[in-house]
């Protein structure tokens, strides 16, 4: 199945795609802590602090379609954290359920050493047990529960910040 997926960098052109991606996952009060859809304008500046080389941003292409986007994120935004990066996957809901979360985070692993990562990082909901359960699967585990930190429709939620150091 994963020769019909293919992650390439993201280019400007993609922008719009990665934006509907994740306002679909919005309203499901399970993946992001953004309640209200975001612009493409609004998301200039994140897109332009991916580069290739060290914090990439790929487009997953399911069978020449895109089928979601990957990110690696600086974690902290300090030099003494530059081996250590946060991942966030997001997949349109017509591909869910076919492998690529664990395909994506397979390739995370894979690509972290030539990025120079030590250390990934991935914020979950603690009520999001589906990508919870999907990222213990590859050996990341708890390395912290800030409870009751985020506020979704009068619901306070839990975040958990699961962790993996990976081979350099």
């Amino acid at each position: 199945m994963d020769q019909y997926i293919e992650f390439r960098d993201a280019e400007l052109t993609d922008l719009p795609r990665v934006v509907e991606i994740y306002n679909s996952t919005i309203e499901s009060r399970m993946v992001t802590a953004d309640t209200e859809p975001v612009s493409v304008q609004s998301r200039l500046k994140w897109f332009e602090e991916h580069h290739s080389e060290k914090r990439p941003l790929y487009i997953i292409t399911f069978e020449g379609k895109t089928a979601g986007w990957m990110s690696f994120q600086s974690f902290y935004g300090r030099p003494a954290y530059d081996s250590t990066a946060e991942i966030s996957i997001y997949i349109d809901d017509y591909f869910r359920g076919k492998g690529i979360g664990q395909i994506s985070i397979q390739k995370a692993i894979e690509v972290s050493p030539k990025l120079g990562v030590k250390t990934l990082l991935g914020f979950i909901f603690a009520h999001n047990t589906p990508s919870i359960r999907l990222f213990s699967k590859f050996g990341f585990e708890e390395w912290a529960h800030l409870p009751q930190v985020a506020e979704l429709d009068g619901i306070e939620r839990d975040l958990v910040i699961l962790g993996k150091r990976v081979n350099i």
